[in-house]
């Protein structure tokens, strides 16, 4: 029974901290938005971020060329032969590999 009491007195004294720890023990671990969720979160949202900024430049870099093709139609040549290996039947082609 003596323990009982000093358990319960404990309790009484420390009331305030007992349910803070509790509460940040809710939010940090068993809530459904608990930290290392939102952890993760921040990180695929940077992931997804870059991958965005990726394909903007992707975009612009292709936006940029077919704009090219319209005006300048030797580039068309210049992009079938640098791109698709295409050529004259009066030429041969070497591919060098890195």
């Amino acid at each position: 029974m003596d323990k009982l009491q000093a358990i319960g007195h404990f309790f009484r004294s420390h009331k305030y901290v007992l349910v803070t720890l509790v509460f940040l023990l809710i939010i940090g671990v068993f809530d459904e938005n608990n930290l290392l969720r939102r952890a993760s979160h921040k990180r695929e949202i940077a992931t997804l971020k870059s991958e965005i900024e990726k394909y903007r430049q992707q975009f612009n870099e292709d936006t940029r060329q077919l704009e090219e093709l319209d005006s300048n139609p030797s580039t068309i040549e210049k992009i079938a032969r640098e791109r698709y290996f295409m050529k004259t039947p009066d030429e041969d082609v070497f591919i060098f590999s890195e």
